[in-house]
């Protein structure tokens, strides 16, 4: 077997990734037993559009919040909490403090 390098990491939301999915599947006619399961999961639970998801990932960029990465932009817009307690419970698990009036903008943009 060979060893697979990689390259870089880009954190996708599932817009994004059920985009690909479907672009694979019009490429391949079908998807493996994995990729369409992700894809019925995905069916499922995402809420956004793929351009609605990275107009919002945008959109939550510029607020320029510091110590916010990219993971926890996409964790944000996979979710789309609808109050405080909903976007705090996303950074419960981070080693990350993010001040009140800068969750209170992220909050806003989401809206």
């Amino acid at each position: 077997m060979t060893n697979l390098e990689v390259l870089n990491e880009t954190p996708l939301t599932m817009a994004e990734l059920k985009g690909k999915l479907e672009d694979i599947k019009k490429r391949d006619k079908e998807l493996n037993e994995r990729a369409q399961k992700t894809q019925d999961y995905l069916n499922k639970f995402v809420k956004l559009k793929e351009k609605e998801a990275l107009k919002l990932k945008d959109e939550v960029t510029n607020l320029k919040i510091p110590r916010l990465k990219d993971k926890h932009i996409i964790k944000i817009i996979d979710v789309v909490p609808k109050d405080m307690d909903s976007l705090k419970l996303i950074f419960s698990a981070e080693n990350i403090t993010i001040k009140q009036e800068d969750l209170q903008r992220i909050l806003d943009t989401i809206k």
